[in-house]
């Protein structure tokens, strides 16, 4: 599926000497598909080292680098990380097209503990200050609220000034959302999932990322039009979550675009913790049913090619 300037729903915050740049960002981040294939390498504060050793864990996973490499050479929309990482080694990979994760926070602390909370590192004018620096192909923001958390509200109000602020540059916008908290007994019911969809599009934002909802006895790939649906404009990608089997991966991609209804995916786990070679390969399989409509198969055979 290709799309053209003309297919692209330009929001009335966007500034119309800015919206031939929102449209360009548009186009490149999702490749001209209207999908967004997000390579997500915010984890390194999200699961501080977890993510990055251990059994099933590639050695290459544990060097920074290994996720710039992997988004040069693999076929991806955009790179997902913190600024300070794309400052340290954006150097030596300026085609990467970047999304600034505006903030991020660790797992040390449970929800037991405190719910959670997870404040802006910049803001939008100091990313654009950064792109036009470090020339930089910064093409949007990324932002993650808790909803359900006792400090929602300042999360809720951060993640609409970014949505403001990024489309008033040109800039697309990504929100993590995610139910969780002592208020919230069932983080992946399919309803709440639904609501946190909602969320989004009354934030105003491009791409929603949110958890694959479960419930017993009920088919996910099913379940999960409901929160499609209640994204309404605002187009719904789904978490990559765990490392699983490559092809149960793909399939659970090819359900989750062509059943119910999303626009793309966010995978961090799933690529990075591959040796450089398989994740290549990974990216691009995921790519092929994001972007190009590929069947299973058809995917499968791409991740198995040497």
């Amino acid at each position: 599926m290709t799309i053209t300037t003309d297919d692209v729903m330009v929001p009335r915050d966007v500034p119309q000497a800015m919206q031939e740049q929102y449209i360009s960002n548009h186009l490149a981040a999702t490749r001209e598909s209207g999908r967004l294939m997000l390579f997500a390498g915010d984890q390194k504060v999200e699961h501080l080292h977890d993510d990055f050793y251990g059994e099933g864990i590639h050695p290459d996973a544990g060097d920074p680098e290994h996720l710039f490499r992997i988004a040069s050479r693999g076929k991806i929309g955009v790179f997902a990380t913190q600024l300070g990482l794309i400052a340290r080694y954006g150097m030596d990979y300026p085609k990467v097209r970047y999304l600034v994760k505006l903030n991020s926070k660790t797992h040390l602390v449970k929800t037991a503990q405190q719910d959670p909370m997870s404040q802006r590192w910049f803001d939008v004018e100091q990313v654009v200050a950064f792109q036009k620096s470090s020339n930089m192909n910064i093409v949007g923001v990324g932002y993650t609220i808790y909803l359900g958390s006792e400090y929602e509200a300042v999360m809720l109000q951060q993640a609409a000034e970014i949505v403001f602020a990024a489309h008033q540059y040109g800039l697309i916008t990504v929100l993590w959302i995610y139910p969780r908290g002592k208020a919230v007994k069932d983080e992946k019911d399919p309803h709440l999932i639904a609501g946190a969809a909602g969320v989004a599009v009354s934030l105003g934002t491009d791409f929603v990322k949110v958890n694959y909802p479960k419930k017993e006895g009920l088919a996910s790939k099913e379940i999960f039009k409901e929160a499609v649906r209640a994204a309404g404009r605002t187009k719904v990608m789904c978490a990559g979550g765990s490392s699983i089997a490559p092809k149960t991966f793909l399939q659970r991609l090819h359900d989750q675009i062509y059943v119910s209804g999303t626009s793309g995916n966010a995978t961090g786990r799933n690529i990075h913790q591959k040796s450089l070679e398989e994740a290549i390969r990974m990216c691009n399989a995921i790519y092929a049913i994001t972007v190009e409509g590929a069947s299973v198969e058809e995917a499968f055979k791409i991740y198995n090619a040497h």
